[in-house]
Order: C-alpha cells, then sequence, then structure tokens
C-alpha cells in the first residue's frame, strides 16, 4: 500500500471511531439540553445552556431536589424539580411543603422568595400520594411552571437524566443546586 493510501486509511479510521464514540457519548452518557422558559426562574434562566447526566440514575435512584429532563405529554421535554418521590404523600400549606406530614426546607427556593415580595411562591394543594415507579415534580417559579400540578407525576422511565451543570452563556457556568 502506498504511503499516502496508508495514510488516508489512518484519517478515515480516527474520523469512524470520533464518530461513534461522539454517537455513544451523546446518546448513552451525556447530553445538552436548552432550558425553554421561566419555569426554573431564578435557578435556571431561559436559553441556559445544561448537560444532562444520562447514566445517573443507572446506578442509582432520582432524589428528592434533583433537577431532571424528562419526556412529558405532549412530546416536549421539561427540565423540573423533583418534589415528591415514589410512596410519598405530597401537600402545601400556606408555602410550606409536607412529605409524609413532615415540613421540608427548599433553600432553592429562598431567592424566590425574595423576589416574591411577601406574596406566596407556592399556592396550596390537598395531599397527593405519588404512586409507585412515579416522581412528582415542579419548577422553581411555581407561578410560571406547567408541572405535576397540571401534567400529573412523572413515571421513571421517562426520565432523560440529571441536569445540574450550566455550560452557557460562559458568564453562567456553574453547579445548579
Amino acid at each position: 500500500m502506498s504511503k499516502e493510501k496508508k495514510e488516508s486509511w489512518e484519517w478515515l479510521k480516527a474520523v469512524v471511531i470520533a464518530l461513534v464514540l461522539a454517537f455513544v457519548i451523546r446518546h448513552f452518557l451525556f447530553a445538552p439540553v436548552i432550558v425553554d422558559g421561566e419555569s426554573m426562574m431564578p435557578t435556571l434562566e431561559h436559553n441556559d445552556r445544561m448537560i444532562v447526566n444520562k447514566i445517573s440514575y443507572s446506578f442509582g435512584s432520582p432524589e428528592r431536589f434533583d433537577i431532571i429532563v424528562f419526556h412529558a405529554p405532549a412530546g416536549k421535554d421539561y427540565i423540573k424539580r423533583v418534589i415528591g418521590l415514589p410512596g410519598d404523600v405530597i401537600e402545601y400549606r400556606n408555602d410550606i411543603l409536607y412529605v409524609n406530614g413532615e415540613s421540608i426546607d427548599e433553600p432553592h427556593l429562598e431567592e424566590m422568595k425574595l423576589i416574591s415580595n411577601g406574596e406566596r411562591v407556592t399556592r396550596d394543594f390537598q395531599p397527593i400520594t405519588v404512586p409507585e415507579d412515579e416522581l412528582f415534580v415542579l419548577g422553581d417559579n411555581r407561578g410560571r411552571s406547567k408541572d405535576s400540578r397540571d401534567i400529573g407525576t412523572i413515571h421513571i422511565d421517562e426520565v432523560i437524566g440529571k441536569a445540574n451543570v450550566v455550560f452557557w452563556p460562559v458568564s453562567n457556568i456553574r453547579i445548579a443546586k
């Protein structure tokens, strides 16, 4: 084989390997997602770009207050915060989250409470029991979020992954909590 053909063959192999690796990483490990809308403000801004960790729940289950991306009804992917886990009884009274009868602090809502000027952040709702293999999710901007209060609980199989790394815009690179 001539030197040029050998070099071309090496380049072709390198490109094919790179494409296969990119495919595997994108479809099975990590993927970018763009925040669309105000439902997670002030934690996440409209047009923030994030990395979704698709393998995080292969070795564990979602935890309360994780930020997840999931397939929602109507064929769209949503990004919300896990509030209720399977078997939990979730209730809001007077802007306080109750899980299985115990009040739970939501430190991620502190900034939203400051912005709301004393108004309630989360409207009250009656106790909801989260079914087995389901999650109850809410946006941090509770007044402008279409979430489990509207679309119901989310089956765990609909979860794409955990999203907590904002990589764009550069000025906002951070771990979202």
